[in-house]
């Protein structure tokens, strides 16, 4: 990049002047419904699958945490530790 384009670089918005508002700024569930529908569809299994993972993850932490007795959940004390 050459020095001469990153002086001539702005902000995409202004900092101190607010954005304009939307004709509707509360959209109802059915409006953001159909916004699903510019999802490319070669996506969706994407989707799924990062879904799927990241809860598989989720319960696999949360069992780990509620089951395991061998983990330490405190600092030992200072008199405890073998110096």
């Amino acid at each position: 990049m050459y020095p001469t384009t990153i002086l001539r670089m702005q902000a995409s918005r202004p900092l101190y002047h607010p954005s304009p508002k939307e004709n509707q700024s509360a959209h109802t569930i059915s409006q953001r419904l159909r916004t699903l529908k510019r999802i490319p569809p070669e996506l969706i299994p994407l989707g799924v699958v990062l879904g799927v993972a990241v809860g598989a993850a989720i319960y696999s932490s949360t069992k780990k945490l509620m089951t395991d007795k061998t983990l330490r959940l405190y600092r030992n004390k200072p008199e405890d530790r073998e110096h």
